[in-house]
């Protein structure tokens, strides 16, 4: 192929025509758009980000070992928050572990998730973590695909505080490929 095109004769109503031809062009924009392209599309924020208190992300090993990432929204699940509210709280806490993954490793490919710990903010008779801490999964199975690298291990628990008051707390566990 020359400059990734194939010219082709196509029969149209008894006339020949040319064309410029990629029989991948779809298929390679689809199937192998990196995970970080993913995350730019998505419009998730992946800017540098100052060194704080702690290591938001450190490499040991092969293995990429996030802090726990915050939500902004605060508030009591099953006590004035609902799943959906909680979800996004999740959702918010995946993006900003995407962030220090990207500012530790440089990107966001080559990363296979591992295991992520979600931690919920909850009333003593509230059962619905999983479908909370489904927000930072369902991120990452969008950017890695649920039965490929994006297929990982999670504990999702309720607790009677978080810092701050915050609905959600979210930490992961990244493989190096």
């Amino acid at each position: 192929m020359v400059a990734g095109a194939v010219f082709f004769l196509v029969e149209c109503g008894g006339i020949l025509s040319r064309h410029n031809f990629n029989p991948f062009s779809n298929f390679t924009k689809e199937v192998f758009m990196s995970a970080q392209q993913k995350a730019i599309d998505l419009g998730i924020d992946l800017s540098d980000q100052p060194n704080g208190y702690l290591n938001l992300c450190i490499k040991s090993g092969n293995q990429l070992i996030t802090s726990g990432h915050v939500s902004d929204i605060k508030g009591i699940l099953g006590g004035g928050l609902s799943v959906d509210d909680g979800y996004k709280a999740a959702r918010e806490c995946a993006e900003k572990i995407l962030r220090s993954v990207r500012n530790t490793h440089g990107s966001l490919d080559g990363l296979k998730v591992v295991k992520l710990l979600g931690c919920v903010y909850s009333a003593p008779d509230f059962t619905d973590h999983h479908l909370v801490i489904n927000g930072a999964s369902d991120l990452f199975h969008e950017l890695y695909g649920k039965d490929g690298d994006g297929y990982h291990a999670r504990s999702a628990l309720g607790f009677a505080a978080l810092p701050t008051g915050v609905a959600v707390e979210v930490e992961a566990v990244f493989e190096i490929l």
